[in-house]
């Protein structure tokens, strides 16, 4: 008996399972690592591992939380073998800023200038935040999670999820407040 039929199945079944996650889980790995190389890396580091755990994997209930603590763990575990820090970025692909020229809502040049300035800005102040915050504000605010899915991802308590968010929240607005420019719009004297 021939064993390709059988793992051209199980390949099948592994691809029908995590395709659907996959965008999500690039696009968390590239906020998490600010870079689409260690991204992809990152992704594909998971996947193999998960790969000859496909029986345990078609058990769990919500998966995509749990592929994405899964990720946010290896991550982690990938920071401290290299002992260095996180940084989160803020996803800027510049083909999803072009419009659309046959859109008639379509922003004007000054406006996307203006709106790309501002996402630079707001990445930098993210930068600058710590990790917990950083990675609150992304999954929360930008992918839409809510913190009850967050607590199993993050592993921590639903009532330190709400602190943390409303502090970081309050850090990200006094930060914004507080440094109004870029370096690039600054005058320097």
């Amino acid at each position: 008996m021939s064993l390709i039929p059988l793992f051209k199945s199980r390949q099948a079944r592994f691809e029908k399972l995590i395709r659907p996650r996959l965008r999500r889980l690039y696009r968390q790995a590239y906020r998490l690592t600010g870079d689409r190389d260690d991204a992809e890396d990152l992704v594909q580091d998971l996947l193999v591992s998960l790969y000859s755990k496909q029986i345990h994997l078609e058990k769990i209930d919500d998966l995509q939380s749990w592929l994405l603590k899964a990720l946010y763990n290896r991550f982690i575990d990938n920071l401290r073998k290299r002992g260095r820090g996180a940084l989160g970025h803020v996803h800027d692909d510049s083909d999803e800023m072009l419009p659309s020229l046959a859109d008639n809502n379509t922003p004007s040049p000054d406006m996307l200038s203006h709106q790309h300035l501002e996402l630079g800005r707001v990445q930098k102040i993210l930068e600058n935040l710590p990790d917990h915050h950083r990675t609150l504000i992304m999954l929360h605010d930008v992918e839409g999670f809510t913190l009850n899915e967050l607590e199993p991802v993050l592993d921590v308590p639903l009532g330190t999820l709400k602190s943390r968010l409303h502090r970081a929240r309050h850090a990200l607005r006094h930060a914004l407040a507080t440094e109004p420019f870029t370096p690039e719009q600054r005058v320097n004297e």
